[in-house]
């Protein structure tokens, strides 16, 4: 195969599957995998993607932070499936805190069919979601409404800090940096999602593969507050390391 015809390739996996790994590249193309680094270099020189440890990922994906609709589009099956595993995880009696990312918009459709449990969230997307359903609480925190469809400010912050504690909380993020840190691309969520994290006893951290060597600016936690990691990735390496060192359950979908 040529290299062109590899890159190409290498584009249309982007485009349906949100991200690409140099290992699975290798042998579908029979090349090595130094070959398929250099045809990530040269769709990152072109501006098509966004080399990341161990792969790829589309360059609007890694480059800014995504709107909302394309967030709500991108990697879907992944996010709905580790919102089905997750929900195994919610007991009735539960109060939960859900964040306001995509993969908890998921979740929240899952929690639709349970009963007696309490839902405290900025997440306009999930009040909506669970708004008159029988079984279901759902507490809405107050603040400043932002683009993605969330309250957000010193408003919420304190709200959640001084009013509200949960059992669980279940969350996503822009993705897991390369030392291991969980990070943000969202300051005003960011320092939501960390008052929450404070006010609550168990933690769940629900990141699809293609998060993982993300890069975000900010950083929102490290493993020493999370309990669980819930992912559809392999998880080794450094990764690996640094979840044993602070006994984080993974729990692969």
């Amino acid at each position: 195969m040529l290299a062109i015809e590899r890159q190409k390739r290498i584009l249309e996996l982007l485009a349906t599957e949100g991200v690409v790994m140099v290992s699975k590249l290798s042998v579908e193309f029979g090349v090595t995998e130094e070959t398929v680094r250099r045809d990530l270099e040269t769709l990152e020189a072109q501006e098509l993607l966004r080399r990341t440890h161990g792969g790829a990922l589309p360059m609007d994906e890694g480059s800014y932070e995504l709107s909302l609709e394309k967030r709500k589009a991108f990697n879907v099956e992944a996010k709905q499936a580790l919102a089905r595993k997750a929900a195994q995880h919610i007991a009735t009696g539960d109060t939960v805190f859900l964040d306001a990312s995509t993969t908890t918009f998921y979740l929240a459709r899952e929690i639709k069919s349970m009963k007696n449990v309490t839902v405290i969230t900025n997440s306009i997307r999930v009040i909506n979601e669970l708004f008159g359903v029988d079984g279901v609480k759902v507490v809405a925190v107050g603040g400043i409404v932002s683009n993605n469809q969330s309250m957000v400010g010193a408003m919420t912050e304190n709200y959640i800090r001084e009013n509200y504690f949960a059992d669980k909380m279940f969350f996503s993020s822009k993705g897991i940096g390369d030392n291991s840190i969980i990070l943000e691309g969202n300051e005003q969520e960011c320092f939501i999602k960390q008052t929450m994290i404070k006010n609550s006893r168990i933690h769940y951290y629900l990141c699809d593969k293609s998060k993982i060597g993300r890069v975000g600016y900010m950083r929102l936690s490290s493993f020493e507050d999370i309990d669980y990691l819930v992912t559809d990735a392999e998880v080794g390496g450094l990764l690996k390391a640094t979840l044993d060192e602070y006994n984080v359950e993974v729990i692969n979908i």
